[in-house]
């Protein structure tokens, strides 16, 4: 493969900053929104609860003037986990809330305690019933209080949750142990750009100043470090030289660090461009993914894939899920030697991978897949692509720009 390659808009901002759209009573546009199946499910969920949303390539106007009901889809946010994060948002706006329990990919447990139990520290009720969440905040005003939030993990869907309620809250609120993630800077820079007061987002200590209300703005969304690294690794396992842009290298530190050192050469080109050159053979090393600024869960499955190839025994700890190595056996039906215990997977690469049917489990895990067909000899083919779509904007569209050989056949055709 050779050529550039466009990245798009990042999945996991765009699905919260349509969140935050509902803090707004007045049009917002967003700017650079992928198109893929998860953004379209949040649209048809903010379009059941009366918003009007208005989408041209990948620009998004959002009117969340008139909020018609504070009960969100069931059959629709049990699809998404990410809808889950409209809560504090709609408690913001309405004083009330009743919100489905999340669906998702299956890696592992994530609770919604965290969330819970911030609302109800800005003084919202909160109850779990019946699979569904109910919220309400007591008194005259319906406005949520200002609070001091310790989260007892960094999760990035507390944080930005509980960072949005805040921002209409009477009074300041901190969040302390906050996520730092870019996709937490790019919410808050977003509900700053509509009069939010938000500083230190990035850091450990969130803090929000409540405002009465916030205005219409126009937003453009950050791009995808996920996707900007899973072509990285696409280029490194297929020995070819691609460059990406736009990017924010910054933002891919971890992920660079990892493909150096393995002896993947990567040059910056511009501040905003990426460069990867073809490297004839890479050697092991060791992973263990942590949250931002550590090395992400996200490029988990793209670099296993990747190392199973690499010369040298390679060990992976997967700390954030724990349930997020079943791709293991998958790739080890294209002829990879891993073997998995716990949440550890070892490693052992071998010379080359030979094409098989497999099927994806969870969104990365196709990425993953996909990126040890276009490096195994032969025919793969991979099944449960549905995955793939909710968080790569046409990826196998860009990939067949650089060269590759794939296609995609409807799924009652036997290749």
């Amino acid at each position: 493969m050779r050529g550039h390659v466009k990245i798009s808009g990042a999945k996991n901002s765009a699905l919260v900053i349509m969140a935050g759209a509902l803090l707004c009573s007045g049009d917002c546009r967003i700017r650079n929104v992928p198109s893929l199946a998860d953004v379209k499910l949040m649209g048809q969920i903010l379009s059941a609860l009366g918003v009007h949303l208005q989408q041209q390539g990948d620009i998004l106007d959002i009117n969340a003037s008139e909020i018609k009901t504070s009960i969100a889809p069931y059959e629709l946010v049990t699809q998404l986990r990410a809808s889950f994060f409209a809560i504090g948002a709609i408690v913001a706006r309405l004083g009330v809330a009743q919100m489905p329990l999340p669906g998702g990919c299956a890696i592992g447990a994530r609770p919604v305690d965290l969330h819970v139990r911030g609302l109800q520290a800005m003084g919202a009720e909160v109850q779990i019933e019946h699979g569904i969440c109910n919220a309400y905040v007591p008194g005259r005003s319906g406005r949520l209080k200002g609070a001091r939030i310790y989260l007892d993990i960094a999760s990035v869907g507390a944080t930005e949750n509980l960072m949005m309620a805040a921002t209409l809250a009477e009074g300041e609120t901190i969040i302390e142990n906050a996520a730092r993630e870019p996709e937490v800077v790019d919410l808050a820079n977003f509900c700053i750009a509509m009069g939010a007061k938000i500083k230190g987002a990035g850091t450990s200590t969130i803090t929000i100043d409540g405002v009465p209300q916030l205005h219409s703005t126009d937003y453009s969304i950050i791009p995808d470090r996920i996707e900007a690294g899973t072509f990285l690794v696409a280029g490194a396992i297929t020995h070819s030289e691609i460059t990406l842009s736009p990017v924010i290298p910054e933002h891919l530190l971890p992920i660079i660090a990892k493909l150096r050192d393995i002896g993947v050469p990567i040059i910056e080109d511009s501040p905003d461009c990426l460069h990867i050159l073809s490297a004839e053979a890479f050697r092991a090393t060791d992973i263990e993914t942590l949250p931002y600024p550590g090395f992400p869960t996200d490029m988990q499955a793209p670099f296993m894939a990747l190392l199973s190839l690499a010369e040298g025994d390679s060990l992976i700890n997967e700390s954030v899920f724990e349930n997020r190595l079943r791709h293991a056996s998958e790739l080890n039906r294209l002829g990879a030697d891993i073997r998995v215990k716990g949440n550890t997977a070892f490693v052992r690469g071998v010379p080359i991978l030979s094409g098989a049917p497999v099927l994806a489990t969870d969104l990365r895990a196709a990425a993953a897949l996909v990126l040890a067909g276009l490096a195994a000899e032969g025919q793969t083919t991979i099944q449960g692509l549905r995955h793939l779509d909710r968080g790569y904007d046409r990826l196998d569209i860009k990939l067949q720009q650089l060269g590759a050989k794939i296609q995609r056949v409807p799924v009652d055709i036997r290749v």
